[in-house]
C-alpha cells in the first residue's frame, strides 16, 4: 500500500479521548489506519479505565492538564517508555462549567473562565513547553478549534474567547518553535459535530440543526472529515502549512445569506414542508 501521507512508522501523542465519538479518536484510529503507532494520554485514571476495552493493547497515560506540572510528568513518562522522538501531537482537549446554569458572557463567573481557559487554551502552551525535547525536529502539532471566531453564538459563551486564546496560542508558538526547529503548529477549525463534548452545551441541537441548513450541501460533518484534515496536517504532506488554521466546515462560514434560510427567517409561513412544496 502506498504511504501517499508518510506517516507508517511514526508516532504521534494523542491527548483527549473520551469515547467513541471523540474527534482525538476518529484521528488516532485513521493514523492507526495509516501505519502510525498512536500513544494516548487521557485525564484520569478513571477515564483510563472506562476506555480500556476501546484502548486495549495500545499504551495510554495520565494526564490532568488543569493540574500544574501534569505536563511535564506526562512527557517524562511518554520518554521513559521509548515512544520519543514524537513525529506529531494531537491536542484535542476543551472544558467548559455550567455549574451555576447557563449566563449571559457578562455574568461569566471568573473561576469558571480561568479554569476553562488552563484547560482549553494554557495546557497547550504547557504541553508544548514540556514536550519540546522529545520531539522530532519536524514534528506537527495540531490542536482542534472551531471554524469561527467572529460568530457569537449565545450558547457558546465564554468558550469563544477562549478558543481565540487557543489560536493564537499556536501561532505564537510556531513563531516562538521556529527559533531552532521545524516543528510546526496548527489549528483545524471544525464546524459543528456531534460529539459527546457538544451535547452538552445548552441549545445545541438547535444549533447543530440551523448549521446544518447553512452548509452549501445542506448535511453537516461527518467527524471522519475532520480527522482525514487533522491526518493531512500532522503528516509531511502539509509542510508548508505553519501558524495557521485549515477550516472545515462544509461551506457554512460562507453562506450566511442562503436564501432557505433567509426565507424561513422573513416569511416561515412560506418555508417548504418536510416532504413537500412550498
Amino acid at each position: 500500500m502506498s504511504d501517499f501521507l508518510g506517516v507508517a512508522g511514526r508516532t504521534f501523542l494523542v491527548l483527549g479521548v473520551a469515547n467513541r465519538k471523540s474527534v482525538a479518536w476518529f484521528i488516532a484510529r485513521s493514523l492507526e489506519e495509516q501505519g502510525a503507532q498512536v500513544v494516548f494520554s487521557v485525564r484520569s485514571e478513571a477515564r483510563k479505565q472506562s476506555l480500556a476495552t476501546l484502548l486495549a493493547g495500545r499504551p495510554v497515560f495520565v494526564c490532568d492538564v488543569e493540574e500544574e506540572g501534569a505536563c511535564a510528568r506526562l512527557a517524562a513518562a511518554v520518554a521513559a517508555a521509548g515512544h520519543a522522538p514524537l513525529q506529531g501531537v494531537v491536542h484535542s482537549i476543551a472544558f467548559a462549567s455550567y455549574r451555576d446554569g447557563f449566563k449571559p458572557f457578562h455574568e461569566t463567573p471568573r473561576r469558571d473562565f480561568l479554569q476553562a481557559t488552563a484547560i482549553s487554551a494554557f495546557s497547550l502552551v504547557e504541553l508544548a513547553r514540556a514536550l519540546k525535547p522529545h520531539l522530532a525536529r519536524d514534528a506537527s502539532v495540531v490542536t482542534i478549534g472551531i471554524s469561527s471566531l467572529t460568530v457569537t453564538p449565545d450558547n457558546y459563551g465564554y468558550m469563544g474567547p477562549i478558543k481565540a486564546a487557543l489560536e493564537s496560542s499556536s501561532r505564537f508558538l510556531a513563531k516562538s518553535f521556529s527559533a531552532d526547529s521545524e516543528v510546526r503548529f496548527n489549528v483545524l477549525g471544525a464546524g459543528p459535530l456531534k460529539t459527546s463534548a457538544s451535547a452538552g452545551i445548552p441549545g445545541y441541537l438547535e444549533s447543530y440543526l440551523y448549521s446544518e441548513r447553512l452548509t452549501f450541501r445542506k448535511r453537516n460533518l461527518d467527524t471522519q472529515e475532520v480527522a482525514n484534515a487533522a491526518l493531512f496536517l500532522l503528516s509531511p504532506r502539509s509542510s508548508g502549512l505553519n501558524g495557521t488554521t485549515l477550516v472545515v466546515d462544509a461551506g457554512l462560514g460562507a453562506n450566511f445569506y442562503d436564501q432557505d434560510i433567509i426565507r424561513l427567517a422573513m416569511r416561515p409561513e412560506s418555508a417548504p414542508k418536510p416532504g413537500g412544496t412550498a
